[in-house]
C-alpha cells in the first residue's frame, strides 16, 4: 500500500465521524446470518453455495446507495470476502475506490472450547498467509475475537497475553490489528469481567509501543468506562460491538460512551431481508445506518 493511502486510511481511522461495519461472518456464524437473511439452509447445498449466496449479500449491501462513507468510515471482511469480487474488482479495492471505506480483515479461524472461564481463539496456522493475502489488497489491518464468560482473573490474562502476543506479529507486518476481547453481555459479573479486562490491556498497552491498534469491546456496563485507555498514543479508536443486543438496545447504550463508535454486525442487519425489493432494501438498511451513525457520534 501507497504510504500517502495508508496516512489517508489511518486518519479516517482516527478521527472520522461514523461506524465499522461488521460484514466478517465466517462458516460459523454465515447459515445463522442466511438464515436471518432469509434464506435458510434448505435453500442451498453445499459450502460453496453457502458462501456465495452470503457474497451476494453483503454485495448487496456494500452496493446499496445507503452504505456510504457519510456514515461508515470502515468495514470487516471475511477472507473469502476479501478475495470475491464486486463487479470488476475486488471487495476490499471496491470498499476503498468507490466508497471510500477502510477495509480491514477477520483473521481468526473462531473460538476454542471454555476454560478459566473464557474461550481463547483457536490457533491461526493460516495466519502468515492471510497477512500476506491482505497486504495484496487495500487492507488497513485485522481483526481476531475471543470471549469472555466470567470473571477469571486466569482466563481473562489469557485472553489479553493472547490477543497482544498475535497483535504484535500482525504490527510488524506493517497491519493495525483490531483487539476484540468480548466480554459476553450474559455473564452474571460482567462489571467484574470489564474492570479484570481493562487492567490487563493497559499493563499490556504500557509496554506495547507506539504502533497503532484498534479495540473491539462489548459496550460497558459503566458508561465510557474504556476512554482512560486513549491516553495511549498507540490507541487508534475504542469501537463497541453489539454483543447480542438488538440494534435499539445497543445503540441506547452505546450513547452514554463518549468517542466510541459501534463496530456492528447483527444490530447492522438483523432487518435485512433476501425478499425485500430494492427499495425496501435500502431503506430497511438506510434506518439501521442512521440509528447506529447517530450513536457512534456521541
Amino acid at each position: 500500500m501507497e504510504p500517502n493511502t495508508f496516512n489517508e486510511m489511518l486518519e479516517q481511522m482516527r478521527h472520522g465521524q461514523g461506524f465499522i461495519a461488521a460484514l466478517d461472518q465466517s462458516g460459523g456464524s454465515t447459515p445463522k446470518a442466511l438464515a436471518n437473511y432469509g434464506i435458510s439452509a434448505i435453500n442451498y447445498t453445499g459450502e460453496a453455495e453457502m458462501f456465495r449466496l452470503i457474497h451476494r449479500m453483503r454485495t448487496r449491501v456494500i452496493t446499496s446507495p445507503a452504505f456510504t462513507n457519510r456514515y461508515i468510515i470502515g468495514a470487516i471482511l471475511f477472507e473469502r470476502t476479501m478475495n470475491s469480487r464486486i463487479g470488476s474488482r475486488y471487495t476490499a479495492e471496491y470498499l476503498w475506490q468507490e466508497k471510500h471505506i477502510v477495509p480491514f480483515l477477520k483473521v481468526d479461524d473462531g473460538l476454542a472450547m471454555q476454560s478459566d472461564g473464557v474461550q481463547l481463539m483457536k490457533p491461526i496456522p493460516e495466519l502468515t498467509h492471510r497477512l500476506d493475502e491482505a497486504k495484496r489488497h487495500p487492507i488497513l489491518g485485522t481483526k481476531m475475537r475471543s470471549l469472555i464468560h466470567m470473571a477469571n482473573p486466569t482466563g481473562i490474562k489469557a485472553i489479553v497475553d493472547q490477543q497482544f502476543r498475535l497483535a504484535g506479529q500482525i504490527s510488524q507486518t506493517g497491519l493495525i490489528p483490531i483487539i476484540e476481547p468480548e466480554v459476553s453481555i450474559d455473564a452474571p459479573d460482567k462489571d467484574r469481567c470489564e474492570q479484570l479486562l481493562l487492567g490487563e490491556i493497559t499493563a499490556q498497552l504500557e509496554q506495547w509501543g507506539k504502533a497503532p491498534v484498534i479495540f473491539k469491546l462489548t459496550i460497558p456496563s459503566q458508561a465510557n468506562f474504556y476512554a482512560d485507555l486513549y491516553r495511549f498514543d498507540s490507541v487508534v479508536r475504542v469501537v463497541a460491538l453489539s454483543g447480542g443486543y438488538n440494534v435499539n438496545e445497543a445503540c441506547i447504550k452505546l450513547m452514554l460512551n463518549h468517542n466510541m463508535p459501534a463496530s456492528f454486525s447483527r444490530a447492522l442487519l438483523q432487518n435485512l431481508r433476501n425478499q425485500q425489493n430494492d427499495a425496501q432494501f435500502n431503506a430497511t438498511l438506510s434506518q439501521a445506518i442512521s440509528q447506529i451513525y447517530q450513536a457512534s457520534i456521541t
